[in-house]
């Protein structure tokens, strides 16, 4: 048996009811067979990034799992078509949106999964709620690269 590796998973949604969109995708995550979710983001709100729509609301998941990272991938993917994930065209506004991040240490790419993600470093709307999980891993100089992106704590969320 696979040892436990721990992951990262973004987690975004700007049609409907958003909060409730990534609020279910954390239940929907956490009931997958062997994935345990150790770590919930607080919710944001950020502007479309290289998107486009409504506002979105944001977070990340620290997970535990003996699944392989395209086993992880297949599992978002499927939570995401649940949700009613329509691909329509590139950057197209999201019932649900989830990525992998990290995979324990693992550097892939291939057509399927890069890791880690390639532009983590590039959204305020993964850098944020990725500190609240893992905030060793986001240094004030990743925080200042993005400080020109709109984002703020989703306070009607209660979080």
């Amino acid at each position: 048996m696979r040892d436990p590796v721990t992951a990262f998973v973004a987690l975004g949604a700007n049609l409907g009811d958003a909060r409730a969109a990534v609020l279910q995708a954390f239940e929907a995550l956490a009931s997958w067979p062997e994935v345990l979710v150790t770590g919930r983001s607080a919710l944001y709100r950020t502007a479309p990034h290289e998107a486009q729509g409504p506002d979105f609301i944001n977070a990340v998941a620290r997970i535990e799992t003996r699944l392989s990272a395209p086993d992880v991938l297949d599992a978002l993917q499927t939570i995401e078509h649940r949700a009613g994930r329509l691909r329509p065209y590139l950057n197209a506004p999201r019932s649900l949106d989830l990525d992998l991040l990290f995979y324990g240490d693992a550097c892939m790419h291939s057509p399927r999964l890069t890791l880690p993600h390639p532009r983590w470093r590039e959204r305020a709307f993964v850098l944020h709620p990725l500190a609240d999980v893992w905030p060793q891993r986001v240094g004030p100089e990743d925080l200042a690269r993005v400080a020109g992106q709109a984002i703020e704590r989703d306070v009607a969320a209660g979080e």
